[in-house]
């Protein structure tokens, strides 16, 4: 997979951008299919950083009740990256 196939966007939440200021780490939505060496080597090439620590989570699409029945949304898979401390990414 391409460093653009992996990384599907940077996720620009409140809580993301408390911890990208206070502990450098840095969320990211990505390919379900991404292994953490992948995701590590994507955002290194795209950004120029140096990554210390990859972590993954696999967030299940919530469920609504619509007129024909539920209808379950996409799965998704976000991954936190720690930055070496010399490291910032600007993402606005």
């Amino acid at each position: 997979m391409h460093a653009t196939d992996v990384i599907r966007k940077p996720l620009v939440t409140e809580k993301a951008t408390v911890d990208s200021a206070e502990h450098n780490r840095y969320a990211f939505e990505v390919d379900r299919r991404a292994t953490k060496d992948e995701i590590r080597k994507a955002v290194e090439s795209l950004f120029s950083v140096r990554v210390v620590s990859v972590a993954t989570q696999n967030r299940k699409g919530s469920s609504r009740r619509m007129r024909y029945g539920t209808v379950t949304g996409g799965t998704i898979k976000r991954a936190i990256v720690k930055l070496h401390p010399e490291d910032r990414i600007d993402l606005i």
